[in-house]
C-alpha cells in the first residue's frame, strides 16, 4: 500500500480541507449516528480514515475522551492536530494503513469510517480490513460505515471506488455484524458535484 500512502500524502499536501472532495463542516449523519448508539462518551472509539477530517474536532468539543484517528497520511493527521490546537494532546493519533495495521483485540466500543472502506477495491484488502475490525471491536461494539452509495461515483481524487448498498456492506462483515440503521446522503462538494453516500450502523456480536 505505499503506493496509495504517497498518493494520500499528496493530496493533503497540496490542498485545502475545505478543498477536497469529501469535506463536510461537520458530518451530522455520522454524529446523529454515534449519538444513536447510546455509548457513554468515556467509550473507547476509533475514526479510521480521519485524518483531516472534522469529525475528531467535533467530538472532543461533545465531550467524547477516549479518541483514536488513524489515517495513512501523515499530512492529514498533522492538519487534524494543528486544527485541534491544545486540545490535539487529548486524541491518541496513529499512522498506519489499515489493512496492515496492529490494532489490540477488544480495544474499541465503537469504529466509524466514511473515508476508507470504498477506496479497497480487491478483495483481499477489503478481508485485511474486515479481520481488522471485527478483532479490534469489543462484542456489543458499534460499526459506523460510510461508503459510496450504488450510484455514487466511481472515482475519487483520482483513484477508483467501490459502491455499496446497505445489504452488501452486512454481507461483507459476515454474520457477526448485525445491521441496525442506514441513511442516505447527496453530499454537495466544494465543486458543486453530488456524491451519493450510504451510512450504516451496525453491532458486533458473537458468531
Amino acid at each position: 500500500m505505499a503506493g496509495n500512502k504517497l498518493h494520500w500524502e499528496k493530496v493533503f499536501s497540496t490542498k485545502l480541507s475545505n478543498e477536497v472532495s469529501w469535506f463536510k463542516p461537520h458530518l451530522d449523519i455520522s454524529l446523529e449516528m454515534i449519538k444513536n448508539a447510546g455509548l457513554p462518551k468515556s467509550t473507547p472509539l476509533i475514526d479510521v480514515g480521519g485524518g483531516d477530517s472534522t469529525l475528531v474536532f467535533d467530538l472532543v468539543q461533545s465531550g467524547y475522551s477516549d479518541i483514536t484517528v488513524l489515517d495513512i497520511s501523515s499530512e492529514a493527521l498533522q492538519k487534524a492536530k494543528k486544527r485541534l490546537g491544545d486540545k490535539a494532546d487529548n486524541v491518541k493519533w496513529l499512522q498506519a494503513d489499515i489493512t496492515q495495521a496492529n490494532l489490540p483485540d477488544n480495544s474499541f466500543q465503537l469504529w466509524h469510517d466514511r473515508a476508507a472502506f470504498h477506496f479497497l477495491t480487491d478483495q483481499m484488502s477489503r478481508e485485511a480490513y474486515v479481520h481488522r475490525c471485527k478483532n479490534a471491536l469489543a462484542l456489543g461494539g458499534t460499526l459506523i460505515l460510510a461508503t459510496f452509495a450504488q450510484d455514487g461515483p466511481e472515482k475519487c481524487s483520482g483513484l477508483p471506488t467501490m459502491r455499496y448498498s446497505a445489504e452488501v456492506l452486512e454481507r461483507q462483515f459476515g454474520p457477526s455484524f448485525h445491521l441496525i440503521e442506514t441513511r442516505s446522503e447527496h453530499h454537495t462538494t466544494p465543486a458543486g458535484k453530488i456524491q451519493s453516500f450510504i451510512y450504516c450502523r451496525l453491532t458486533k456480536r458473537a458468531g
